[in-house]
């Protein structure tokens, strides 16, 4: 049981993919300059958020220029955690007012990024409900929406359709706002076969579902 529990440590997964070597960064199979930066960022959601941030620290140091991650309520304390990064609570499985002061921050400070600075996205489960900006729907409208989608049965797959459908930062729209900086996501999977658009509702990859895949999901339930 510990072996497997270790197996899947939030921060072992991110040192396993994640490696400095003086200026040098290396991510998987890709690897950067951190001279050619203005500045590094950290920004990201989701319950792992605090460990995947700490793993962070670690070997990014004062290369980070700052950041924001939002996890649950109760976890925003991690061992290790450096302080560079600031991290935030809100509510889950339902977004709460939290989530939305959250998700304004976070794309604030995408916005602010440049050509010339590094973004790196931490995402994680549970960070649909905590990380939001919503596009012309109330926050009420969203937490009922969101419960009878957790009532009624739908895939997390057909409920993130509809999340990233209502949300100005699901849905690759943060990678959209980072642009044109450089843009590095870590992802720890929650999702059967890990579909990158699903976990998290998708903020830095592409959507492949459409208002009609929303729509059917609607009439379906």
């Amino acid at each position: 049981l510990q072996a497997a529990l270790d197996a899947v440590r939030p921060d072992q997964a991110v040192a396993a993919h994640l490696r400095r070597s003086g200026s040098r960064l290396s991510v998987g199979d890709c690897s950067y300059d951190l001279t050619a930066f203005r500045r590094v960022l950290v920004l990201g959601a989701g319950k792992a958020g605090a460990p995947m941030t700490a793993a962070v620290e670690q070997v990014l140091g004062d290369c980070i220029s700052g950041g924001l991650v939002v996890v649950k309520t109760g976890h925003g304390r991690s061992d290790g955690c450096a302080g560079r990064v600031e991290l935030v609570e809100a509510g889950h499985p339902t977004p709460t007012e939290a989530a939305l002061a959250a998700g304004a921050r976070v794309l604030a400070l995408a916005e602010e990024a440049g050509a010339d600075d590094l973004v790196l996205v931490l995402l994680s489960g549970g960070g649909s409900a905590l990380l939001e900006a919503t596009a012309g729907v109330s926050l009420s409208d969203l937490q009922q929406m969101t419960a009878a989608l957790l009532a009624c049965g739908a895939t997390i797959g057909e409920i993130n359709c509809l999340r990233k459908h209502v949300s100005l930062i699901k849905g690759g729209q943060l990678a959209r706002v980072v642009h044109p900086a450089q843009l590095i996501t870590l992802v720890l999977s929650d999702v059967v076969g890990s579909p990158l658009d699903v976990i998290a509702s998708g903020p830095t990859v592409p959507d492949p579902t459409t208002w009609a895949d929303a729509w059917a999901i609607v009439t379906k339930y």
